[in-house]
C-alpha cells in the first residue's frame, strides 16, 4: 500500500490525506500547468515548453524534512515524495508550488495541503530494505514500477499487510554519479514493511555462506532471486532486515526550554567612558630590538666565517686541474730562448746569392742530443741528426733544407 496522487486541473488549492508511516508520492504534471501560461493555447494544441517547478513550506524557503523532490529535465514531471512520521499527523502542511516557463518566463503557482492521518498499524513491526541496482529513484516512483515490486515482495514474504515505506536514491547514501554509457541507473534503497516474520527466502542471505561470498564481493545464492530478476537487479548482499520489537529503544531527554525570560543578574554596569591611555612605545622597541639584533649578530657571524676564515685550499678537482694546466705553461715559456730551428733561417744571401752556412753557438745545452759520451769527429753528426730531429719536432719536415745542412 502506498499513495500516489496527480494535481487536477482545479485553480483552488488541492488537499491530501497520506498516511503516516506509509510512502507518499505526488507527481507534479506539466500537462497541468501549461493551460496556466499565456498565450493559453487552444483546445488540441500542444506545447513541448521546458518547465521547472520550485515547492517549499509556505512561509518557508525550503520542504518539511521527511518531504523531497525530484526532477530529472525540464521536459519530465516533478514528482513529492516522502515518509510522513507518527510526529506530523493532524498538522496541515501546506506546499507552495511554483511552475516556472523557462521559455516565456511565466510562473503558476497552487498550494498543496497534506493532511497527514494516524494509523493503527504504524509502525510495521517487521521491515526489509532492498538495494535495486538497475532503477533511478523517478523510475521507481512510477506507481506501475512500484505495484510490480510490492507484487514481487508480497510473493515471496506472504503478509497480511504490506506497506512501501519509504525510497532513497544511493546517492542520498554516498553513492557515485554512474557514468553515462551502458545505460547504467544510480540505484534505489526501498523499504517496505509488513505484519509477518520474515519468510525463509529473505534470512537466506544471514547464512554463513552467503555472508561469506558478501565478504569477498561475491553474488550470494538466493532461491528467491529468479521472482525478482526479470525486472528487479537486487543487491542481496545490501539487504537490511530489521525487527521493531527487538530494537532498544533509545531516549533522548530535552531541556525543559523554559519561559524565555533570563534570570536576573542585577544591575549592568558598563566600563569607564575615560580609559587609561596606554604606553606602547615600550612594547615596540622589545617587538622590532630584540629580533634586529639577533639579526645583526647572526650577520656578523656568518661574515666572519665566509671572509675571515678562508682556508685558501681549492677543494674542487675541476679547479685544482685548471691551476695545474696554468703553471705547466708558465714553466714552458721559460724555454723560448733556444736557437731557431734550421728551417727557419735562410741558406743564401739574398743579395749576393752566396750560401751562408747554419750558425751554430758554441755552447750546445740547447740541442737534443742523442748521446752524451761519443769521439770528437763524430760530434759533428750528432749535431746533424740532433738538428733533424728538432725539425721533426717543429712539425716542419723540408728535404731540401736538410740536404743543404747535410752536404755542409
Amino acid at each position: 500500500q502506498y499513495m500516489v496522487t496527480i494535481l487536477s486541473r482545479s485553480h483552488g488549492d488541492r488537499n491530501v490525506y497520506p498516511s503516516a508511516g506509509v510512502l507518499f508520492v505526488h507527481v507534479l504534471e506539466r500537462e497541468y500547468f501549461k493551460g496556466e501560461f499565456p498565450p493559453y493555447p487552444k483546445s488540441g494544441e500542444t506545447g513541448n515548453d521546458p518547465i521547472t517547478f520550485n515547492t517549499n513550506l509556505m512561509g518557508y524557503p525550503d520542504r518539511p524534512g521527511w518531504l523531497r523532490y525530484i526532477q530529472r529535465t525540464p521536459h519530465s514531471d516533478g514528482v513529492l515524495y516522502g515518509s510522513p512520521t507518527a510526529e506530523h499527523v493532524g498538522k496541515a502542511t501546506i506546499i507552495e508550488i511554483t511552475a516556472y516557463n523557462r521559455r516565456t518566463f511565466e510562473t503558476a503557482r497552487h498550494n498543496l495541503v497534506i493532511n497527514i492521518m494516524a494509523t493503527e498499524e504504524f509502525p510495521l513491526p517487521f521491515q526489509a530494505e532492498f538495494y535495486i541496482k538497475n532503477m533511478n529513484v523517478e523510475e521507481m516512483l512510477a506507481s506501475e514500477v512500484l505495484g510490480d515490486f510490492l507484487g514481487a515482495v508480497k510473493n515471496v514474504w506472504q503478509p497480511e499487510r504490506l506497506n512501501a515505506i519509504n525510497i532513497t536514491s544511493a546517492l542520498d547514501r554516498g553513492g557515485r554519479v554512474p557514468l553515462p554509457i551502458n545505460n547504467l541507473k544510480e540505484g534505489v534503497y526501498v523499504m517496505v514493511g509488513a505484519d509477518v516474520p520474515f519468510s525463509s527466502c529473505l534470512r537466506e542471505v544471514e547464512s554463513p555462506h552467503n555472508q561469506l561470498r558478501c565478504s569477498q564481493e561475491m553474488e550470494p545464492v538466493i532461491s528467491c532471486d529468479k521472482k525478482f530478476r526479470a525486472q528487479f537487479h537486487i543487491d542481496w548482499c545490501k539487504i537490511s532486515l530489521v525487527d521493531i520489537n527487538k530494537v532498544v529503544p533509545i531516549y533522548i531527554t530535552r531541556a525543559d526550554p523554559g519561559n524565555g525570560i533570563l534570570p536576573e543578574f542585577g544591575e549592568y554596569d558598563p566600563p569607564s567612558e575615560s580609559l587609561k591611555a596606554r604606553d606602547f612605545f615600550a612594547d615596540f622597541l622589545i617587538t622590532l630590538a630584540v629580533p634586529s639584533a639577533v639579526a645583526l649578530v647572526l650577520f656578523f657571524i656568518l661574515g666572519y666565517t665566509m671572509c675571515c676564515r678562508r682556508e685558501g685550499v681549492i677543494q674542487l678537482v675541476h679547479h685544482s686541474s685548471i691551476q695545474k694546466s696554468s703553471k705547466e705553461l708558465r714553466s714552458m715559456s721559460k724555454n723560448r730562448e733556444i736557437s731557431w730551428p734550421l728551417s727557419t733561417l735562410p741558406v743564401f744571401n739574398p743579395v749576393s746569392g752566396e750560401v751562408v752556412p747554419p750558425i751554430h753557438p758554441d755552447n750546445y745545452e740547447t740541442t737534443m742530443k742523442l748521446h752524451v759520451h761519443q769521439h770528437s769527429h763524430a760530434h759533428l753528426y750528432n749535431y746533424v741528426m740532433s738538428t733533424f730531429r728538432r725539425l721533426e719536432v717543429n712539425g716542419i719536415p723540408e728535404e731540401r733544407k736538410v740536404a743543404e745542412a747535410l752536404n755542409l
